[in-house]
């Protein structure tokens, strides 16, 4: 057993009645890492928490905690090792976010439940390390979704857990809560080394803060590795079977279907100007090309994704006569062209923006309906 890795599973197979879902999980994890479960709805990411946190019993293999099987410890043993924060609702009555907070000290208090002064100041601490001090003494049921994910997380923080796991844990927040939760996450890990395990559904989320990711696809982990390995062009689209639209791994976006049809305009952009009229385009059900585009550009990606023609280059490549010669049969085809990046700012941009005036000429010479899309 390496004693580096803080949470570690061997072999472990989940189901449930004894039929294996999904089998030979190997996960490894230091203390301060971030592991996100992702994977198509239904393909089991809820099954291998629920099995990690000992909700049911894996079919097989087993899960450690600092070198320890999790099998053998009692549950308070490993309630002071280990919090959760599911997507179930929890049921309160009568009770405020300082009380639901303060539950996540039990496994510390005896047999009567009292909270001594020092659990009282965990429960202050916990509360502070989320921001929800002034919800103290507000009615938990009156309070809003975000505010609730907070409240839980504070309560999951007051058991002072080694590690904490999280179902789906930004599902009910708006994209304001979604970052501010996952910033707090990112801080505990961060500053506190505390591990964490979750589910997403964001994978531009995902990829932004997980060391680790694991993907489920089948009856089986697909792959598992840093977001560097797992976001190889065209993966995502595979791992969850897309039929319509597309996901670019590198820079997150997830596009629509592109409008089918010859390009009735063409947009010549570059340094992520194009990016929104290319998305409005699509909106109107407008076909069009957009170019001259290098393949790092900001705006190549959404102009792959939706576009009906894209001319582009590879990074850094000198814009050639076959290019431009590409440019000018776009502008004869099309019935409109639009420049997306500010005219003043051509001089500036040396051969690019020479370029630039070349096919306003040229589109001008051919009377061509223009406009500057700023």
């Amino acid at each position: 057993m390496n004693e580096e890795y803080y949470f570690k599973t061997q072999s472990l197979t989940v189901g449930y009645d004894n039929v294996p879902l999904i089998k030979d999980i190997n996960i490894s994890l230091k203390r301060g890492e971030i592991l996100t479960l992702i994977g198509p709805n239904g393909a089991g990411k809820t099954t291998i928490l629920k099995s990690i946190i000992r909700q049911i019993d894996p079919v097989a293999g087993i899960v450690y905690l600092n070198g320890q099987s999790v099998e053998k410890m009692t549950g308070k043993e490993l309630s002071k090792k280990m919090s959760v924060v599911l997507t179930q609702r929890v049921k309160t009555e009568l009770m405020t976010c300082e009380d639901v907070v303060a539950t996540g000290r039990y496994p510390y208090t005896g047999v009567f439940g009292i909270l001594s002064e020092q659990d009282r100041e965990i429960v202050r601490d916990s509360m502070k390390m989320v921001h929800i001090e002034e919800l103290a003494d507000r009615d938990f049921t009156k309070i809003s979704d975000g505010q609730k994910q907070r409240v839980m997380l504070a309560r999951a923080l007051c058991q002072e857990p080694d590690i904490i796991v999280l179902d789906e844990p930004t599902s009910f927040l708006d994209i304001k809560y979604k970052l501010e939760f996952l910033s707090i996450i990112q801080d505990m890990s961060r500053n506190r080394n505390l591990s964490v395990i979750m589910s997403l559904h964001e994978l531009d989320l995902a990829g932004r803060i997980s060391d680790k990711m694991l993907c489920i696809r089948g009856n089986h982990v697909d792959r598992y590795g840093t977001p560097e390995e797992i976001f190889s062009r065209g993966y995502i689209s595979k791992l969850y079977g897309m039929t319509a639209g597309t996901f670019d791994e590198l820079s997150g976006n997830l596009e629509l279907e592109p409008v089918a049809g010859d390009p009735e305009i063409f947009v010549l952009s570059g340094n992520g100007t194009g990016a929104p009229f290319f998305r409005k385009l699509q909106r109107e059900g407008i076909p069009f090309a957009a170019g001259i585009l290098w393949e790092n550009d900001l705006d190549y990606p959404v102009a792959k994704a939706l576009g009906s023609k894209v001319l582009s280059l590879q990074a850094f490549m000198p814009l050639n006569f076959h290019i431009m010669e590409e440019a000018e049969r776009m502008v004869d085809l099309c019935k409109k062209i639009v420049f997306t990046l500010k005219q003043e700012e051509w001089k500036e941009m040396g051969e690019y923006g020479q370029k630039l005036n070349q096919l306003l000429i040229y589109a001008r010479k051919k009377e061509k309906q223009i406009s500057f899309c700023l």
